[in-house]
């Protein structure tokens, strides 16, 4: 069974060594999209060069160092679900010696009400994935750790935000409205596809995680409503919120 997967054995195998020889630290934080606009105008505005990149069949991504006022960061776009995310930190980590990861995206909303016009910040994620029971021990939620920290700097900033469970799962074409209701019931307020993956990695590879999310489409109605989902998914103004964060940690 998948909830049997956790092993504490920290040497694998299988490890990024056999692909990028011996790891590497060249800078401490990175921020990552999952948005390809978002991307391609970070690129556009900050000076920046190519210092890595992960390799799969599905070809090549390059990793980025931008140089942000004289401060260098790691940059990435993200794949999007929690096996591919996560496999992505673990080799962008050993390229880079990255120790600090704030990562941002949308999220479906499943309380309409209390995330509308607001950032949501994770507090615990419903593990309905596959990744974190390879990397944490098993269990329904798994905390985020760095919420609390998170919710801090949203007020020094005065951004308006929730905190709350979100739901992390593989299956965007099965959220049903009795899995809704059930995770509903459980207090998750957002639904995305990768949370829980990440934190689970983050935490086994001693990477703090600082990750927050805009709803788009509503789960929380009579019928679905997708229409807000390219405005959470591309709005760069996340990028510039992820640059105040990572001046305060």
């Amino acid at each position: 069974m998948i909830t049997q997967s956790f092993d504490p054995q920290k040497e694998s195998l299988l490890s990024p060594r056999a692909f990028w020889g011996e790891g590497k630290y060249i800078c401490d934080a990175a921020i990552a999209t999952f948005s390809n606009e978002i991307a391609s105008a970070v690129l556009a505005r900050y000076p920046h060069s190519e210092i890595a990149h992960t390799d799969s069949a599905n070809g090549h991504k390059p990793i980025y160092m931008l140089d942000v006022n004289g401060r260098s960061i790691i940059f990435y776009m993200s794949s999007i679900g929690a096996c591919l995310a996560g496999n992505d930190i673990i080799e962008i980590q050993w390229q880079t010696g990255i120790n600090k990861l704030i990562i941002f995206g949308s999220a479906g909303s499943l309380d309409n009400e209390a995330t509308d016009g607001k950032y949501v910040i994770p507090t615990q994620a419903y593990r309905d994935e596959g990744m974190s029971y390879h990397y944490a021990p098993p269990a329904d939620y798994i905390d985020i750790k760095n919420s609390g920290r998170l919710a801090e700097i949203f007020e020094e900033l005065k951004l308006p935000y929730v905190k709350g469970r979100v739901w992390t799962t593989d299956a965007p074409f099965r959220e049903t409205k009795t899995a809704v209701a059930a995770r509903k019931s459980d207090g998750c307020i957002a639904v995305e596809m990768e949370l829980a993956g990440l934190q689970a990695v983050c935490s086994f590879y001693g990477i703090e995680l600082y990750g927050f999310l805009v709803t788009g489409d509503v789960l929380d109605g009579d019928k679905y409503a997708p229409e807000g989902l390219d405005r959470a998914n591309h709005s760069l103004g996340k990028f510039y919120v992820a640059l105040k964060i990572l001046e305060r940690i």
